[in-house]
C-alpha cells in the first residue's frame, strides 16, 4: 500500500500559510524593536490607523462594500472610551470594550439599513449616518463640542500595569493591534471569508447557491465597525483625547486613501498605506494645508501608476518574475 502524498493544492495552501506566518513573525520582531529608532507615539498612532484601515479593507477589499462614513465608528468608540476613563474612572481595557460595543451597535443599526442597497446608494447611507454622528458629537454635552475630551489619563491596565509610560503603552497598543490583525487574517481565511469573496465577485450567483447574502454582509459590516471602534478606543488612550476630527468626513476619506494606496484586498496593503499616510501627516505637518495637496497627488499617482496599490503591484511583479 503506497503512502499517500500531499496534493499540489494542499502544498500551495500550506506553503502560503507558512509564508504568511513567516512575514507576520518578521513584522512582529521589527515592530518590537522599532521604538529604539522611531518615536513611539508616532508608531502607536500608525498602528491604530493601520488597524482602522484593515477593518475598512475587510469590508471593501473582501466584501465589496464601499463605506464613506467609517470614521463614525473610529470616533464614537474614542469618545465612549475617553469619557469612561476620565469621568467614570473605568479601567482602560473595560473602557476599550465599551467603545467597541458602542461602535458595533452603531454598525448594526447602520448596516441593517445599508446592506439592503448596493453601490452608490450603500455609500450614501453610510455618509448620512456618519454626518448624523458628527453633528451629535458636536452638540452632545459629554463630548464637549469642538473642545473634545482632553487630558485623558490612561490609568492602570487591569488595575495592575500603569500605562503612563510610553514603553508600557506601546506594548499594550502593539498587543491589541496584533490581536486585531490576526482576527482579520483568520476571518478572511475561513468559510465566512470565502462566502464574502463570493458575494464580492458575483452576488447573484451567491444568492442562487442558497447563501443569505444580506446576513453575511451585515455580519461583515458589524465586524468591520467593531474593529474600527477598537482602533478608535485605543487611539483615544494613546493621544489622551477624543475630538471631532475622529468622526469627520475627512477621516473617512483618509482610510479609503490608506486602503487604496497600500493595496485593496491584500492583508498587509492597508498597514503599509496607513503608515505612509501617518508618516506624511506627522513629518510634513510643517507644510500646513499643503499636506492635503501632497496626499492628493500621491493618490492620483497611485490610481494612474499603481492601480493595485503598493503591495498589490509588488505581488504582481513577484508572480511575473516567477
Amino acid at each position: 500500500m503506497s503512502t499517500p502524498t500531499l496534493q499540489p493544492a494542499e502544498t500551495n495552501f500550506a506553503s502560503a500559510g507558512l509564508g504568511a506566518f513567516g512575514v507576520f513573525g518578521l513584522a512582529v520582531v521589527l515592530l518590537a524593536i522599532a521604538p529604539l529608532a522611531i518615536y513611539p507615539v508616532f508608531l502607536m498612532q500608525a498602528l491604530c490607523f493601520a488597524l482602522f484601515a484593515c477593518a475598512f479593507n475587510l469590508l471593501l477589499g473582501y466584501g465589496g462594500l464601499l463605506s464613506f462614513g467609517h470614521a463614525m465608528f473610529l470616533g464614537s468608540a474614542g469618545y465612549v472610551c475617553a469619557h469612561a476613563v476620565k469621568e467614570w474612572g473605568v479601567e482602560p481595557l473595560t473602557a476599550i470594550l465599551l467603545g467597541v460595543a458602542a461602535a458595533a451597535i452603531i454598525g448594526l443599526v447602520t448596516g441593517a439599513l445599508a446592506v439592503r442597497r448596493q453601490g452608490i446608494y450603500f455609500a450614501m447611507i453610510t455618509v448620512a449616518f456618519s454626518q448624523m454622528i458628527y453633528f451629535y458629537c458636536l452638540q452632545a454635552r459629554f463630548t464637549h463640542g469642538e473642545d473634545g475630551i482632553t487630558n485623558v489619563a490612561p490609568g492602570k491596565l487591569l488595575g495592575l500595569v500603569p500605562l503612563s509610560s510610553s514603553a508600557s503603552m506601546y506594548c499594550f497598543v502593539l498587543a491589541i493591534s496584533l490581536f486585531g490583525f490576526l482576527l482579520i487574517y483568520r476571518t478572511i481565511n475561513s468559510p465566512f471569508g470565502d462566502v464574502l469573496k463570493a458575494i464580492r465577485e458575483n452576488e447573484p450567483r451567491a444568492i442562487s447557491l442558497g447563501y443569505r447574502v444580506d446576513q453575511y454582509k451585515l455580519a461583515a459590516f458589524v465586524m468591520s465597525a467593531a474593529l474600527a471602534g477598537l482602533a478608535g478606543a485605543v487611539k483615544a488612550l494613546v493621544t489622551q483625547n477624543a475630538s471631532l476630527t475622529d468622526v469627520s468626513f475627512s477621516t473617512s476619506g483618509e482610510v479609503v486613501l490608506m486602503t487604496l494606496l497600500g493595496g485593496m484586498g491584500t492583508l498587509s496593503g492597508p498597514v503599509v498605506g496607513a503608515f505612509l499616510i501617518v508618516f506624511m501627516k506627522y513629518y510634513l505637518s510643517g507644510y500646513g494645508q499643503w499636506v492635503t495637496v501632497i496626499q492628493g497627488l500621491i493618490f492620483v499617482a497611485c490610481v494612474l501608476l499603481f492601480r493595485r496599490g503598493v503591495i498589490g503591484e509588488l505581488a504582481r511583479l513577484t508572480r511575473r518574475s516567477l
